[in-house]
């Protein structure tokens, strides 16, 4: 493990801004120094926060009771460390198993009939022995989660916050349950990020990427439900979605994946059909 790399996770920077600083300095340990020395355009906040000793951070995600993971470790997840936009490293409060994995998600204004899709989909997940992975978010993601949780199965949950950062708040009994239940929460910020706007955009390449399929429930034609789809196919991994009224707007972007080519899935019993005939594959490739 890298203490300058740890280090530079403390600075809660993009994933861009972190190739950027790396490209110019060559590694870690470089950019670490440079950080100190006052040779980077980085905030003071930010350089405050980067300077601090690793041990001293250990120390506290010892307290929190959180793991941080680094592509060179052997603990990170493989299904990310195929992708070469993958992150860098990851805090993790809980435990990220191994197993075939859906990705379920979709937007945050969803409708009943979403909702209720949503559940129904992590339930037979999780019946089917499925992981299921989504984002903790409002709407589709916390029915997904929900139905898995309660039919017993687990999550990885992917944060566009600190591993520490619930959010929303209210969804706090459902975090707690996911880690009770034997998943997990992860994210690329640090502990105590704000769930600024701009993070949530880049965590979906973590939920695609920890998938061996991504379905979508209800999105419009703009949203992260629709980003996180385009790159699981960038990353060659399957996208279902499912259909809806034509005239409704939480159905539009998933209207438009069925059109574009997505494997239409129209109800749980459908789902439970196709994940059994998949998860051979998917375990191959676990």
């Amino acid at each position: 493990m890298s203490d300058a790399l740890m280090q530079l996770a403390f600075g809660g920077l993009s994933p861009r801004r972190v190739d950027s600083l790396l490209a110019t300095h060559g590694t870690p340990e470089a950019v670490v120094r440079a950080v100190a020395a006052g040779r980077t355009s980085l905030s003071e906040a930010v350089v405050a926060e980067i300077v601090v000793p690793a041990a001293e951070r250990m120390a506290c995600l010892d307290a929190l009771g959180v793991s941080w993971e680094s592509r060179d470790t052997d603990s990170y997840p493989e299904r990310l460390r195929r992708f070469d936009d993958a992150p860098r490293w990851l805090f993790v409060r809980g435990s990220l198993r191994e197993g075939p994995s859906i990705a379920i998600v979709g937007t945050r204004t969803c409708t009943p009939y979403g909702l209720e899709l949503a559940e129904s989909y992590g339930t037979v997940a999780a019946r089917s022995g499925w992981i299921v992975a989504s984002g903790l978010a409002k709407g589709i993601d916390h029915a997904a989660h929900t139905g898995a949780v309660s039919s017993g199965g687990m999550c990885h949950a992917v944060l566009g916050s600190g591993i520490d950062v619930v959010y929303p708040r209210r969804h706090r009994p459902l975090y707690d349950a996911i880690i009770s239940s034997g998943g997990a929460m992860c994210s690329e910020f640090p502990p105590g990020t704000r769930p600024d706007a701009w993070r949530f955009p880049t965590r979906n390449r973590i939920i695609a990427g920890m998938a061996d399929v991504v379905l979508v429930v209800e999105a419009g034609m703009k949203g992260g439900a629709l980003i996180t789809a385009r790159i699981a196919l960038d990353y060659g991994i399957s996208v279902f979605a499912s259909p809806g009224d034509v005239d409704r707007p939480a159905s539009a972007g998933t209207n438009a994946l069925i059109r574009d080519g997505a494997f239409p899935v129209f109800d749980g019993e459908d789902l439970a059909q196709v994940l059994d005939l998949i998860s051979p594959l998917a375990a191959g490739a676990a």
